[in-house]
């Protein structure tokens, strides 16, 4: 799984709350890939969740 964070971040935080092993909100989000694996049903929750669609998950 491929997961990017696109342009427009607000850094809400709602990504680092559902997935929190995964993303991590500072001034704009960032991903940990070493995190990726085994974590895909939050990270793709955490896609669905953000307020600015962000979030782009592919296989």
């Amino acid at each position: 799984m491929k997961v990017t964070i696109e342009d427009g971040c607000i850094a809400c935080g709602a990504c680092e709350s559902f997935c929190s092993d995964v993303f991590k909100v500072d001034d704009v989000c960032t991903v940990d890939e070493t995190k990726v694996a085994g974590n895909e049903d939050c990270i793709k929750d955490a896609a669905e969740a953000c307020p600015v669609n962000v979030i782009s998950v592919s296989e």
